[in-house]
């Protein structure tokens, strides 16, 4: 089973991608409930509110300790939440990617986009939609991190061991490429079932 944190973002569109590639999901709200999952999304939204409520349930510490056996996808304040360092004292980040990040640093609401990426997942190279809002960019790269896609010479999505962390919204154009890879063992024992 696949948790999506839903303290705050737009976690049901995350669990309807789930849905379509036919892997049980479940809303996580509470630490305790990291127990009887195998993977995490963290969703977009906003990262300053996320640390406030992720800090008054205490999910931090293990979230951090899940990661370390369990694979996470981060999604834009997903990714900032998953980053070495945040730009926003405001931000508790966890640490579980190598990388520094700047909130917003592609501007405000008005200033989204869609865009086609070269993704490198798996060997294989394809093309996907990406939606950017109020994205994070990537500022700092750690030797151990590897950038699976760019954009206008920028990092905007990293593997780091068994996690990924993107700067966009692949939920929001139905893209399933990304949670397929991150939870492809959960994937593929259902696929084989």
């Amino acid at each position: 089973m696949i948790g999506v944190l839903a303290l705050q973002g737009d976690y049901e569109k995350h669990i309807q991608i789930l849905d379509q590639l036919g892997m049980v999901s479940t809303e996580v709200r509470y630490p305790e409930q990291l127990d009887s999952i195998a993977g995490l999304i963290i969703p977009g939204g906003e990262s300053t509110t996320m640390t406030d409520l992720m800090e008054r349930v205490g999910f931090h510490k293990p979230i951090r300790e899940f990661s370390e056996k369990n694979p996470i996808l981060g999604t834009c304040a997903g990714l900032i939440m998953m980053a070495r360092s945040v730009e926003d004292s405001r931000v508790s980040s966890l640490g579980i990617i190598d990388v520094d990040v700047d909130r917003n640093a592609y501007g405000r609401q008005v200033h989204s986009f869609t865009d086609s990426l070269p993704v490198s997942l798996d060997e294989q190279s394809k093309s996907t939609k990406a939606t950017f809002i109020r994205a994070p960019k990537i500022s700092r790269v750690g030797p151990t991190v590897e950038v699976i896609s760019s954009y206008d010479g920028e990092p905007v999505a990293v593997k780091q061991g068994h996690h990924l962390g993107l700067a966009f919204h692949p939920e929001l154009d139905d893209v399933t490429i990304f949670h397929e890879f991150t939870f492809k063992k959960q994937f593929e024992t259902i696929h084989a079932a």
